[in-house]
């Protein structure tokens, strides 16, 4: 393990837009009835949540629920059938660009161009996002991430690990407000995930970014999330705080409720 991932990340002070306002009226990321339809099949059905900034919500089902669909129109790349997805305040079907610059998005199996190096795909991405210092701001993410040897690598050179770490540092390199999380601990041993685990808690507590997170490791989104979001066929079909979901489900961790969850037994009958 390099040394970098030992050492928490360094407080600092964040601008205050980035800041947790608890008086502002437009949270994180709102969606009203979102919906998307791809012929007959309906992948997203009148899906609305709220996340407020500073909280990490999770967005949890199986494969095929709707959770990258959800992704693609929080992050405006896909247009909504029906509904509204805003972030920051901005609809995200018309105001995109003004959203986009102050969030970001990570997932190891987003593949970054594999014949630049590590540090030419920063580059890239702190060009895109007019990121200032752009240099320093590499440097800061490489000591933090263990990606200093790693800089003038391929990236197609690099293990399934080290892309996730890449991935990780190309999210945050423009101190995003709203970060949207796809697996964000995939291949990273247990000892690196929980380090990263507990950068992305201090970096939340201490800007105020909200984070929505799906992921398949339930003890991850136990731990990281004040809120989940189950998703089954493209429906929101439970919601609640990790413990509310124990407690209605009479369970003793995430994954037996998603379990039930994805196996049609319902709350009552498990309780």
């Amino acid at each position: 393990m390099n040394a970098a991932l030992l050492a928490a990340p360094p407080r600092r002070a964040y601008p205050a837009s980035m800041r947790h306002n608890p008086d502002s009226a437009a949270p994180a990321i709102a969606a009203e009835g979102l919906t998307k339809r791809y012929g007959d099949t309906l992948a997203v059905d009148n899906l609305s949540f709220t996340l407020p900034r500073g909280e990490t919500h999770g967005l949890l089902g199986g494969n095929g629920a709707g959770k990258s669909t959800t992704i693609a129109m929080l992050l405006g790349m896909l247009i909504p059938t029906g509904g509204r997805a805003t972030v920051l305040g901005h609809d995200m079907a018309r105001d995109r660009f003004a959203a986009l610059a102050r969030m970001n998005f990570s997932s190891p199996y987003v593949a970054l161009p594999h014949r630049l190096s590590v540090a030419e795909n920063l580059r890239v991405y702190a060009h895109l996002y007019d990121v200032r210092g752009a240099e320093a701001r590499i440097r800061e993410l490489a000591e933090q991430l263990a990606l200093t040897d790693l800089l003038d690598r391929p990236a197609g050179q690099l293990s399934a690990g080290q892309k996730t770490r890449v991935a990780l540092a190309k999210s945050l390199i423009n101190r995003p407000e709203v970060l949207l999380l796809d697996e964000p601990t995939a291949s990273l041993d247990p000892d690196t995930a929980d380090w990263v685990r507990s950068w992305l808690e201090r970096y939340r507590d201490e800007s105020g970014c909200a984070i929505l997170l799906a992921s398949h490791n339930m003890a991850e989104v136990e731990r990281m999330c004040s809120h989940v979001l189950m998703l089954k066929g493209g429906k929101l079909v439970d919601s609640g705080s990790p413990a509310a979901l124990l407690a209605r489900y009479g369970r003793d961790d995430l994954e037996e409720v998603f379990l039930d969850i994805a196996r049609n037994r319902r709350a009552a009958e498990v309780a």
